[in-house]
């Protein structure tokens, strides 16, 4: 307390009895994969995509983190965090491909895509059959190997600008390779017929050629998992406690080389579940396998058991953009322009309102057109689809999680949940080592009721009045003298989220005529 020593007016700032808590951002999203440069294992704030471009590279033909960070921001997101993985800690980012993950054919170079390990092996040989005997001069056959035995032949390709080209056809087709040719200029001559062995591990290829930094001679559930200790993958975010989403693209881009198996994308989208269920303030976006039918993608929902957890959502099926990396339409998966749309529904609506029944942008077909029947299987099971309905374009239409438990079914409850905990829980940091007493406690409910009243006008609240909508409980009876001995302030809140209008349902009868609608 001041002095007053001497007669005069004085004037004093006091606190008010209770401090605003602020809310928490929660469309702050964070992507797993693989990058044509930047380093590896650090998360990394990017605002924008030319700052992606900058810092990562650009599209890399094969992998799906470009593509999926690319559809965030599309789709309204602001923020993300990007962890490029692909080396072993402690390893930088040279700029260049180790020289094992290449070989020569001729004027061509040929490399490994991202994430395919093994012995590679490409040949070239003249074409086969009687057709052969009259080829041009500049046409082969291009046969690769992997552990010696053959995933993929090339008939007829040239040397020529054709649609037979050797790189045009490699590039649109092939998941274990690319070639790369000499430049522009007159079509170079036809590569010896020979046989020559990539290393197992490849550059990630560039865009436009440039080969970025090299891939572990293998991937495995660890290479995704990570360890927090180490600050490697899924565990270096542990560290960013702004991050409310996380997602893998390149997982699948691994599956389909044939790098990681089915049960390992399975573990490691467990242990992306695992890690958001640990951390307790951030939503798994999980991706199904491509190529899956809607009966099976129901059957490996159901066989996948880890699944329950109402820190995850799965999204189906994958969506047809523009392959800058290629220049031709292909599928990614739907996870990043998922997370975009989170960020967009809570700038526009707010964390409350179900993302879903939006339109997904940057989209021009889905891998699966879905009918009703076949969405009846998935919904029940929480699988969230996303679906093309004419004059209404391409929207996602689910908004549930993987939680069994039907009180945390609905997406945008742990999501509103998870934003008020955080927000409470930031905002009331001014509450340690204050005198244990009723004035505190009241101060307390005081903050704590004028954040729950201001989210109940926003409409993230049910009931008609703020008594119906929440209640705010510390006194005596939550802090009794044991707890105060134990130095511990007991606040009891209770919230009646909002749900979504899932099903609508309107009833039709037919009235003859002259009755009234109320004639019992």
């Amino acid at each position: 307390m001041p002095q007053y020593l001497s007669p005069g007016v004085y004037i004093e700032e006091v606190e008010s009895g209770s401090r605003p808590i602020e809310g928490v951002g929660t469309s702050v999203a964070a992507f797993i994969g693989f990058a044509e440069k930047g380093p590896f294992n650090e998360p990394t704030l990017i605002t924008n995509w030319s700052q992606f471009g900058s810092v990562f590279g650009g599209f890399v033909d094969g992998t799906y983190l470009a593509s999926s960070v690319f559809g965030f921001f599309a789709n309204g997101g602001g923020i993300c965090y990007v962890v490029r993985i692909g080396a072993e800690p402690g390893a930088e980012d040279t700029g260049a491909g180790t020289g094992s993950a290449q070989a020569r054919l001729g004027p061509y170079t040929v490399r490994a895509l991202p994430g395919v390990t093994g012995e590679i092996s490409v040949e070239v040989a003249d074409p086969a059959g009687p057709a052969g005997e009259d080829a041009p001069a500049d046409t082969f056959t291009l046969v690769v190997r992997r552990g010696g035995e053959v995933v993929e032949t090339f008939e007829g390709v040239t040397t020529r600008r054709s649609k037979d080209n050797v790189v045009t056809r490699v590039k649109a087709t092939s998941r274990v390779i690319v070639v790369e040719g000499p430049g522009r200029g007159a079509a170079p001559d036809r590569p010896e017929a020979q046989t020559v062995t990539l290393a197992g591990a490849a550059p990630v290829a560039a865009a436009g050629g440039a080969p970025g930094g090299a891939l572990p001679a293998t991937l495995s559930a660890e290479t995704y998992v990570g360890d927090p200790d180490q600050r490697t993958g899924f565990g270096g975010l542990e560290a960013v406690e702004q991050i409310t989403m996380v997602a893998a693209p390149d997982l699948m881009s691994a599956y389909e080389r044939g790098a990681l198996d089915l049960g390992t994308v399975i573990a490691v989208q467990q242990g992306l579940i695992t890690h958001c269920d640990a951390m307790g303030d951030r939503i798994a976006i999980l991706d199904t396998p491509p190529g899956l039918s809607p009966q099976q993608v129901r059957a490996w929902r159901m066989e996948t058991t880890a699944f329950d957890s109402k820190y995850a959502a799965l999204y189906y099926p994958w969506l047809e953009v523009f392959d800058r990396s290629r220049g031709r339409n292909a599928f990614v998966p739907p996870s990043g322009h998922i997370a975009g749309i989170w960020a967009r529904n809570d700038e526009t609506r707010g964390v409350h309102k179900a993302p879903a029944n939006e339109v997904v942008r940057g989209v021009v077909g889905l891998q699966t057109q879905l009918t009703k029947g076949e969405h009846d299987l998935l919904n029940p099971v929480g699988v969230n689809c996303v679906r093309a309905f004419p004059g209404r374009g391409i929207r996602v239409w689910g908004a549930r999680t993987l939680s069994a438990d039907p009180a945390w079914r609905y997406l945008n409850v742990r999501r509103l949940f998870n934003y008020l905990e955080e927000s409470i829980l930031a905002g009331t940091q001014w509450v340690v080592f204050e005198p244990n007493d009723d004035a505190l406690w009241a101060r307390v409910r005081r903050t704590v009721s004028a954040f729950l009243v201001n989210e109940w006008r926003k409409g993230a609240l049910f009931g008609l009045t703020p008594d119906e909508a929440f209640y705010v409980k510390c006194d005596r009876e939550t802090n009794p003298p044991e707890s105060i001995d134990a130095g511990q302030v007991v606040c009891e809140v209770g919230v009646a989220p909002v749900k979504p209008a899932e099903f609508v349902v309107f009833r039709l009868a037919q009235l003859s005529a002259g009755t009234s609608a109320v004639d019992e």
